[in-house]
């Protein structure tokens, strides 16, 4: 059995016994992505942030130690995803294409931007506007607050509102949070919903299918109209 020792002398954290919260999250995080990503590359990574998660666990800072590993092997698996560079730098270009023509839409129209419009300002049919809004769900978002940063790979951080943020990283981070809620607030009651649902409800895709009474690849369009179109709104987040 393996043992790590935590930087509190009086607590070890035995590795063996959170194997299951690997599987969970794995599977959780493989139910979002597409047909490609294999299941075993994701248990492999989130196993790296289970490791380091029981090397690097502070039990002073507040948090309980499966708290801050479920962080950690999150963090593991996303920064993995984002290191193999599994989505096609034309999904992301394609992506900016959407958001930048939303925002002249909006601008121009003083509401919400409809699917038609928008594919009519991007000068193509509605049938390949939504077959970007399908690319862009795979390559989409591991979570909100990285909307704007999905280009570059970076290393793993902290959640939001974890104890392990720095104070000015937390500051910008909880500014960041509530300038998402204002804009999610904003956004057609359809979109808000399926947000609410993927994000806080941790629904897939196809589970928000049955609630709407849509299917998996309609979901999946709003999914990304509704991330672009945050990203539209945000701009000055991007810019930072």
């Amino acid at each position: 059995m393996t043992y790590e020792q935590t930087q509190d002398a009086s607590i070890q954290i035995k590795v063996e016994d959170y194997l299951n919260l690997v599987h969970r999250i794995a599977h959780h995080i493989m139910a979002r992505m597409p047909s490609s990503v294999q299941i075993d590359d994701l248990m492999q990574a989130g196993m790296v942030g289970l490791l380091e998660a029981s090397q690097k666990y502070d039990a002073t800072k507040g948090a309980s130690f499966e708290t801050y590993a479920g962080i950690r092997i999150r963090g593991a698996i996303v920064d993995e995803m984002r290191r193999g560079d599994w989505a096609p730098r034309s999904v992301h270009r394609n992506a900016r294409r959407v958001a930048e023509a939303i925002k002249v839409l909006e601008a121009q129209l003083g509401r919400d931007a409809k699917d038609s419009e928008i594919a009519a300002q991007l000068d193509m049919s509605l049938d390949e506007y939504h077959d970007i809004l399908r690319d862009s769900t795979s390559a989409r978002l591991f979570s909100l607050e990285e909307t704007f940063d999905e280009d570059e790979p970076r290393t793993a951080q902290p959640a939001l509102g974890s104890p392990f943020v720095g104070p000015a990283e937390g500051a910008q981070k909880e500014a960041l949070r509530r300038s998402l809620a204002e804009a999610i607030r904003g956004l057609p009651e359809r979109e808000q919903l399926v947000l609410s649902l993927y994000y806080e409800q941790e629904l897939n895709l196809k589970e928000i299918g049955q609630v709407l009474s849509v299917s998996e690849s309609r979901v999946s369009q709003i999914h990304s109209q509704a991330a672009l179109r945050l990203r539209a709104r945000l701009t000055d987040w991007q810019q930072s």
